[in-house]
């Protein structure tokens, strides 16, 4: 199998990005990064805060994504897997910056930019401080297996299983990332 969306590139050592165009208008796309419940169907549900500062958890039931159980290699995600962040910087609806795996100053960060093109609009998503090639390959593989879900939902498809695509994607990286 081989990944339905162009992979995301490396635009400088340990920093990931992805671009996307998805066919829904920018406050749309945005509702489905800050509205917990919408972002459930994607993503993480949990909580989200408001303004820069904020704490927030992101709660990961993959599962739930597309009803795909997690195989062997991925076990561990079988159960709910809770994350607590923080927002370094919010625009609505057009620039979310949040840390990712910790709330601490030292966390890597992720950056969603929108714009609207067309009919639609393109999230431009930067992953910054990864810290090693290994934590850079599962991350890149996560967000473009999270981000094709996302593209199911704004298509109003069901979403196709979670987690053979991303072990297809994850093969895809490992052998494209230095």
């Amino acid at each position: 199998m081989t990944p339905k969306q162009s992979l995301g590139t490396l635009i400088e050592p340990a920093t990931l990005r992805v671009e996307r165009i998805f066919p829904a208008p920018i406050e749309r796309v945005w509702a489905y990064l800050v509205d917990p419940e919408k972002r459930r169907t994607w993503l993480a549900g949990g909580t989200m805060a408001a303004a820069p500062g904020g704490i927030f958890e992101l709660r990961f039931q993959h599962t739930e994504l597309s009803g795909e159980e997690a195989p062997e290699h991925y076990a561990a995600y079988r159960k709910t897997h809770v994350q607590t962040s923080r927002v370094v910087r919010i625009e609505p609806p057009k620039l979310l910056t949040i840390s990712w795996g910790s709330e601490s100053d030292a966390a890597s960060e992720v950056t969603f930019e929108l714009t609207p093109t067309g009919d639609g609009t393109r999230l431009v998503l930067t992953h910054r401080r990864l810290p090693d090639r290994k934590e850079t390959v599962s991350v890149s593989s996560g967000w473009h297996a999270h981000l094709d879900v996302l593209d199911d939902v704004l298509n109003g498809r069901t979403p196709h299983g979670f987690w053979t695509n991303l072990e297809a994607v994850e093969k895809a990286y490992e052998a494209g990332i230095p």
